[in-house]
């Protein structure tokens, strides 16, 4: 099955390209935020350090494996060729303990707070989603050459494309939105505004990076 092995390497490199994209929106938008807010000049560069860090080292990493952890769950899924319900829904209850763990919203947030429990929901709902689009796309046999070539050959269509990534894009939101909701469930002890709005704004920004990119998927 070599087409798996071929769809793999293509989806592995889009999603770390992704994750790139995302971590540099960080990057810039910590800059500007934290030099335009009211925060003091003894703050501010904890506030900086904390997230130059974060992104650099605990982002990158993590998000790494959870790309690793979804990808090898459709392969298996796959090479197996059982989509049963029964075992997706034990591959998704082996793997998803290394996807929580290694998520970067959640592990930012603290396990005795009240809303710790419907962010963990949101982030199985994201994980299941993941694998399941997964799936698709490593089921592709045609030639293609890269993600362009894939996306097409597995949702034929820029409306059903574009309806799978709001799914996804979607529980990213909801996911954000609790912690909005309440930020005393962050960790983290200074800048819970400006980490927050930076969040939010990195979110969205990848979000119209992402639709705008759909344009020239299915021109």
């Amino acid at each position: 099955m070599q087409f798996i092995e071929r769809n793999y390497k293509i989806l592995e490199k889009r999603m770390v390209e992704q994750m790139e994209t995302s971590l540099n929106y960080g990057r810039n938008l910590i800059e500007t935020e934290v030099d335009a807010g009211s925060l003091n000049f003894v703050v501010k560069p904890i506030v900086k350090a904390f997230y130059k860090y974060w992104s650099d080292k605990e982002a990158k990493v993590g998000t790494i494996e959870q790309i690793r952890v979804t990808l090898d769950s459709a392969k298996e899924l796959v090479q197996n060729g059982d989509f049963a319900e029964e075992k997706f829904d034990k591959i998704i209850e082996k793997n998803f303990p290394t996807y929580l763990a290694n998520d970067q919203t959640y592990i930012q947030c603290k396990d005795n707070h009240k809303n710790y429990k419907r962010l963990k929901e949101v982030t199985k709902k994201c994980f299941i989603t993941q694998v399941e689009e997964t799936v698709l796309f490593f089921n592709v046999k045609d030639d293609v050459r890269d993600y362009n070539e894939l996306s097409r050959a597995t949702f034929k269509s820029k409306e059903k494309a574009y309806q799978a990534l709001i799914r996804q894009l979607d529980y990213n939101d909801e996911g954000i939105s609790i912690v909005e909701q309440d930020e005393s469930i962050l960790k983290v002890p200074l800048g819970k505004n400006i980490i927050l709005k930076v969040l939010r704004m990195g979110f969205e920004m990848t979000k119209e990076k992402l639709i705008e990119e759909l344009d020239i998927i299915f021109n």
